[in-house]
């Protein structure tokens, strides 16, 4: 159990970071400005799920993507740095939200059935 929550919020930190719907279509990143491999530190503040580890996203083209294929994400980074992702493995989700400036970033994070929350922190690796 820990290690699925611990993909799940993996990524949904990322990072990636409002769910993708809440940033405007005119307000997406032109493609480059925060491209590139981020590393993500995730903290668990309320529930019993996994805390306390480093992961890495991609971002290209301000959409994020996963760095590991087990589990699926979609989400984008709006011109504000305004990032928002959702994240999903088996039956289990969770949505993350921040911002970003060029070089880190930070935010929060839940699952969808709200059983855990927390807080993570990026910081960017390549450019």
């Amino acid at each position: 159990m820990t290690g699925l929550w611990r993909s799940i919020f993996a990524v949904s930190v990322t990072l990636l970071l409002a769910t993708a719907a809440s940033v405007p279509s005119n307000a997406v990143a032109r493609a480059g400005a925060y491209d590139g491999e981020w590393s993500v530190i995730i903290q668990t503040l309320r529930g019993d799920c996994a805390s306390g580890f480093r992961v890495s996203v991609l971002i290209n083209g301000s959409r994020v993507f996963p760095s590991d294929p087990s589990y699926s994400a979609r989400g984008s980074v709006a011109s504000s740095g305004a990032i928002s992702v959702v994240v999903a493995r088996g039956d289990q989700s969770a949505t993350g939200s921040g911002r970003l400036t060029r070089d880190a970033g930070r935010g929060s994070w839940r699952t969808i059935k709200g059983d855990c929350s927390g807080q993570w922190a990026a910081e960017r690796r390549g450019v």
